[in-house]
């Protein structure tokens, strides 16, 4: 055999050469990130579980709800900000919330609700990056490759935030640590959010506004219409998420 074809073959050096190391998987990451921040973690649980909780207490607890009444600015301010603390800290999902303002209040309602929206986004934003102000550092650490790819989706976000928030099946509570953990602009989290949550926020409080009582409002949600309509928002959801990941990454 030619000395060049055995050289090739073997390289007295070889085992001197760097081995390749294997990229750790993004769950492997996660779980080492979650292990070493247990406030991390109390806080996506507490956006998971907590919404879902507030609803069983306030389906038992609702006719106190009948007390209040908008009288004055100072209803109106105190009511905008009951709403931000409620849904920024995840104590309700905001379709339940939408819906309970629609049947109790009706449209005096509707812009304090919207207000409530928008500081609650800024609150739940606010928890959501103290509690993960390292997630990213430590992924890219961990994951060199994943900076530019993310760096590179959540340039430009509007689409991905719009499709996001249409979602029924996404908790606006769980999107807001999404968002912060991921360093999307708040600004452009209300600025293109707001109106991504429109559709579901106006179905959830129309169906309070009309319904004839407030456990009724909640049975009408599994009516054909209503189940039509958020499967295509969800459908919707996918598709435009989809494009615009595919955008970002073409």
């Amino acid at each position: 055999m030619n000395a060049k074809l055995v050289g090739i073959f073997i390289d007295p050096s070889a085992k001197s050469q760097p081995k390749m190391t294997k990229k750790g998987s993004i769950f492997k990451i996660l779980g080492e990130y979650f292990l070493t921040h247990p406030a991390a973690v109390a806080g996506w649980i507490w956006v998971s579980v907590v919404p879902a909780i507030g609803s069983l207490v306030l389906f038992s607890t609702y006719f106190w709800l009948e007390k209040i009444s908008i009288d004055s600015f100072l209803d109106h301010l105190l009511l905008s900000l009951s709403i931000a603390l409620v849904l920024g800290l995840a104590l309700l999902p905001t379709t339940l919330t939408a819906m309970a303002i629609g049947f109790f209040l009706g449209w005096i309602g509707f812009p304090d609700l919207l207000i409530g929206y928008v500081l609650a986004n800024g609150l739940g934003y606010f928890f959501g990056k103290r509690l993960n102000e390292d997630f990213l550092k430590i992924l890219y650490l961990k994951n060199p490759q994943l900076e530019k790819e993310l760096e590179l989706r959540t340039q430009h976000p509007e689409r991905l935030i719009f499709f996001v928030r249409i979602s029924p099946v996404i908790p606006f509570a769980i999107s807001n640590f999404l968002f912060a953990s991921l360093n999307i602009q708040l600004r452009k989290v209300i600025l293109f959010g707001i109106p991504g949550m429109l559709p579901r926020t106006f179905l959830a409080f129309a169906t309070g506004k009309f319904a004839n009582s407030f456990l009724g409002a909640k049975e009408s949600t599994n009516q054909p219409l209503q189940v039509s309509i958020l499967i295509v928002l969800t459908l919707l959801s996918i598709w435009g998420i989809y494009r615009s990941w595919k955008k970002t990454q073409s």
